[in-house]
């Protein structure tokens, strides 16, 4: 038993390190997480056409959003280990490489969404209860996403300093660039949608107004923060004035990126084909989904946090070039990610049968929320432990063998069997749901293996 203690459990010194880096992540996230629920009840409450057309474009501006998070991944993994090693000119030539990153992506995401935008609607609307409208639904999606799209330039800049900075261990002010966004998105949303304080009520042309509205405060608040500590950060400074990056930097970062850039971007477009093929039991499905997946996302910064803290730790530690502490500390990282989130799962199903009654829809809708929200806190630890699983890869730059571990497991198995039982059977939605749920649990031993074989224990900067 004490030998169990030791190796999974740490001291009061180890916590505080954890906690240190992953309670202004969770802060952050559930703060944005927080509002976005709270944004969705608004919408939710106008009704139900409404909140599926705000729930389907958030479905594909979210495979944007994956996107650019793999495509600086795959650099930022360069920059906690930099820091590690104290190099301030590679880590700066890493923001700069994420920036050119960032705008290229940002740039196709916006062409993509704005010229192909009803047809990728269309793919979710499928008539069901007699009460939804598929040509509703088209209408508001599209006010929606077009103003929407405004928000993607400055959400991709507050990604690239925002990432920086967490893998250089700041990690508070990403967070209170947050909450400032948060409250404005929330104040105006709550004034714009329903038309308070004299303003029109907008519907949803006033929830995207808001959204973009707190893109540009926290983008604003990132630069001018960073701006202002730039001796201790310096990697803003001369940004464009230096001498050009190294060719074999480019290489190594986009040797390592590409792979992440395409996982994110698969797995982000599977948990789209997921959501699509659920759609086609009927439009009260996308409605249901939409309120689970609100939910779901408040009691997923735990473990999302923690990956993240795996992530920035880990890599550090490998980038000082100590390995049998990453070791060590990663599976002490696991452990805690996991025994969180057991009693976090627990929570949610507490929380399952009421949430969705605090929206103006169709009992079925309801019922059907409850359902998911129950099957998706039943897995939350098991995604806790795939997250871990695959920060872990990452911080040693095993970016292929991620690819492998997340969007090829999804495409050559979570995809097919969502796609074959949506249309070649006519299971009841919430049983589909369930079995392409489950398939979390083959990931979670696969992710196992991996890590136990330390195939991840590498140092990338140590001949820099």
């Amino acid at each position: 038993m004490e030998r169990l203690k030791r190796k999974f459990i740490g001291d009061r010194k180890f916590y505080g390190m954890v906690l240190a880096v992953a309670v202004p992540i969770m802060l952050q996230n559930g703060l944005t997480n927080v509002v976005s629920l709270l944004d969705n009840l608004m919408v939710g409450r106008v009704g139900t056409d409404q909140m599926s057309g705000v729930s389907i474009v958030n479905q594909l501006i979210f495979i944007v959003y994956l996107s650019l998070f793999g495509g600086m991944a795959g650099a930022g993994i360069f920059t906690a280990q930099y820091f590690g090693k104290k190099d301030e000119k590679g880590v700066q030539d890493i923001f700069r490489i994420k920036f050119v990153i960032g705008m290229v992506l940002t740039a196709i995401g916006i062409f993509v969404l704005w010229f192909w935008s009803e047809p990728l609607i269309g793919m979710f609307l499928h008539e069901g209860d007699a009460s939804l409208s598929a040509d509703a639904t088209m209408l508001h999606a599209k006010q929606y996403l077009g103003i929407m799209l405004i928000g993607l330039v400055p959400f991709a800049l507050s990604q690239c300093v925002a990432s920086t900075l967490r893998e250089c261990s700041q990690t508070v002010s990403p967070m209170i660039a947050s909450v400032a966004a948060v409250i404005v998105d929330l104040v105006f949303n709550y004034i714009l949608i329903f038309g308070k304080f004299g303003a029109p009520a907008l519907g949803v042309k006033g929830a995207a107004i808001a959204t973009v509205m707190s893109r540009f405060v926290e983008c604003a608040f990132l630069i001018i923060w960073t701006w202002k500590n730039r001796a201790q950060y310096g990697f803003i400074t001369g940004l464009f004035s230096r001498e050009p990056i190294a060719g074999i930097l480019w290489k190594q970062s986009i040797s390592k990126g590409m792979p992440l850039l395409i996982n994110e971007f698969l797995w982000s477009l599977g948990v789209t084909m997921q959501a699509q093929c659920y759609s086609t039991r009927g439009l009260e499905v996308v409605a249901g989904l939409n309120i689970c997946n609100t939910l779901n996302n408040v009691f997923n910064i735990a473990f999302l946090a923690m990956g993240n803290a795996v992530a920035i730790i880990i890599g550090q530690m490998l980038g000082a070039g100590k390995m049998e502490e990453a070791k060590d500390t990663d599976t002490k990282l696991i452990f805690f990610s996991v025994a969180m989130c057991i009693g976090i799962g627990a929570l949610m199903a507490l929380a399952a049968p009421f949430f969705p009654l605090t929206y103006k829809t169709t009992p079925a809708v309801q019922q059907l929320a409850t359902s998911f929200l129950l099957v998706m806190a039943f897995m939350m630890p098991f995604c806790s432990f795939t997250n871990a699983s695959y920060f872990t890869l990452r911080s040693g730059g095993c970016t292929g063998i991620t690819f492998l571990f997340d969007s090829c497991y999804m495409w050559c198995l979570v995809v097919p069997l969502a796609f074959v039982l949506s249309r070649f059977t006519d299971m009841a939605v919430v049983p589909l749901y369930m079995l392409v749920q489950g398939t979390e649990l083959i990931k979670a031993i696969i992710g196992y293996v991996l890590v136990k074989k330390g195939v991840w224990l590498r140092n990338l900067v140590a001949e820099d």
